[in-house]
């Protein structure tokens, strides 16, 4: 799969990067795009996007949503029960807790899905 990715002329791979910021579109409605770092060398950029998936792992690296999303007791995104929706409107959220990786992509699936049917153009 990772080959399959990596010679996709569609996906550009950006090694040795974290995102550290979001920012909306024009209307300030969806996500226009984020800012990455390089680790390496410090520098930030600016890539134009319309989605962002984040795999956070056996522990949730949810620290950077404190505030703006509910989390429960144990810092894992709350959605409503049966769908992936979060507390926040336009945003979702896929994935169980550890060890459910095929649940977790069957909700990625759901998401992808409820992006497009269930919010207003």
């Amino acid at each position: 799969m990772q080959q399959r990715a990596l010679s996709n002329p569609k996906i550009e791979a950006i090694w040795n990067s974290v995102v550290v910021e979001g920012h909306g579109d024009e209307k300030g409605r969806l996500l226009g795009g984020v800012k990455v770092k390089n680790v390496v060398s410090g520098e930030v950029s600016d890539l134009k996007v319309s989605g962002l998936f984040f795999a956070i792992g056996h522990e949730p690296a949810t620290k950077f949503l404190d505030g703006q999303l509910k989390l429960d007791s144990d810092g894992y995104v709350v959605t409503e029960p049966g769908t992936t929706k979060t507390s926040v409107r336009g945003v979702f959220a896929a994935g169980r807790r550890p060890r459910q990786e095929v649940q977790a992509g069957c909700d990625c699936c759901w998401h992808w899905l409820a992006t497009f049917l269930l919010m207003p153009p």
